[in-house]
């Protein structure tokens, strides 16, 4: 691919995506006024759009893209007693927008569903090869976010079409996607060099620990969050790396052979989700799940895929209605790792 700079005006860019429309869906972050969790609150999230004013270009996303890619209800294939007839699903291509800490949890979606075992997820493979991405700058850090920490405030080296940064009432775009070069071109001011815009710092900080020693997962540290945590799942469900499921048959006749069957999204911090034949369940306590959500995001992905999953939104922080915030639990993490560390060299000295 190669690499050019445009410079566009308002009218300009937005005839850019009016072109673009004719053959992809644009899936963007938008503002929903009034429809916030609370009374009179407006929320941020991802929808289809038509022109440059319906995309939030400023505000951060409350809700991620990857409802794109793994809807929270989908309908895999339907059956009848002597047939099964595989689901139907939109033959456009789709061109996403999205900032880079959410590029970068496209790789970890890329590596669950796609080089997680001998086969690649099938039905997650024929939407994920119809779907593209344009990077958001990130002009300036947004709250609760942890993203440098976490060594996503940059996509550079990652797949998109075209980068966009709306400055001083111009839209910047770096081009990657030569396919859509005479577009760009035929619309803009100018050709210049652009660089897609980061973040260098946050407000918000974490300090990852290199080793994780087994006396963690034993910890009475989580009895905290089984005291707080209500196990609403919110957290799970705005997370852009989050990927468990469960399977659902529906059932349109009594005699159960006639229906559909759906993969919907599931939560590890939700009652139900360990749950086995014969009524066991394997983390009753939500200190237990938070346990196992923490220690998946920052030790056991990067202990098997070589990096981390979390990728430093803060959506989860900014979600929860107890206030729990998940980059303070990676730093109690690593302080409690420091703490054993500690006793370990003291005992050793004595």
């Amino acid at each position: 691919m190669g690499k050019r700079g445009f410079i566009f005006s308002p009218g300009g860019f937005n005839s850019v995506i009016e072109e673009l429309s004719k053959k992809y869906l644009i899936y963007a972050p938008v503002l929903k006024v009034g429809e916030g969790r609370f009374t009179d609150t407006d929320v941020v999230r991802y929808d289809f759009v038509n022109e440059v004013a319906d995309i939030e270009l400023e505000k951060k996303s409350d809700y991620s893209f990857k409802e794109i890619l793994t809807p929270l209800s989908q309908t895999l294939f339907f059956f009848t007693e002597n047939d099964v007839k595989e689901a139907n699903i939109d033959e456009r291509e789709t061109l996403v927008f999205l900032r880079s800490c959410d590029l970068n949890a496209l790789k970890r979606l890329d590596q669950i569903y796609l080089k997680n075992g001998r086969e690649e997820d099938y039905f997650y493979a024929r939407i994920r090869d119809k779907v593209k991405f344009v990077l958001m700058g990130c002009e300036h850090s947004y709250e609760d976010c942890f993203c440098v920490d976490m060594g996503t405030n940059r996509a550079d080296d990652l797949d998109f079409s075209f980068s966009v940064d709306y400055i001083d009432n111009k839209f910047k775009c770096l081009l990657k996607d030569e396919n859509l070069s005479l577009v760009f071109a035929n619309n803009a001011l100018k050709e210049e060099e652009v660089i897609p815009g980061f973040v260098t710092e946050n407000d918000t900080k974490v300090k990852l620990p290199k080793d994780v020693p087994l006396s963690i997962f034993t910890s009475d540290m989580w009895d905290e969050y089984t005291a707080r945590c209500i196990g609403c799942g919110r957290c799970n469900y705005v997370c852009p790396t989050c990927t468990c499921y469960t399977m659902q048959d529906v059932y349109y006749t009594d005699n159960g052979k006639v229906g559909e069957r759906r993969r919907v999204n599931a939560s590890c911090m939700v009652d139900g989700y360990t749950n086995v034949a014969g009524g066991g369940e394997y983390r009753k306590k939500h200190g237990d799940r938070m346990r196992f959500k923490t220690m998946h995001k920052i030790y056991d992905f990067r202990k098997r895929f070589g990096y981390n999953m979390c990728v430093g939104c803060g959506r989860c922080d900014t979600v929860c209605p107890e206030y729990i915030s998940f980059s303070n639990i990676i730093n109690k993490v690593t302080a409690e790792i420091a703490k054993t560390d500690e006793l370990k060299e003291v005992q050793s000295e004595n």
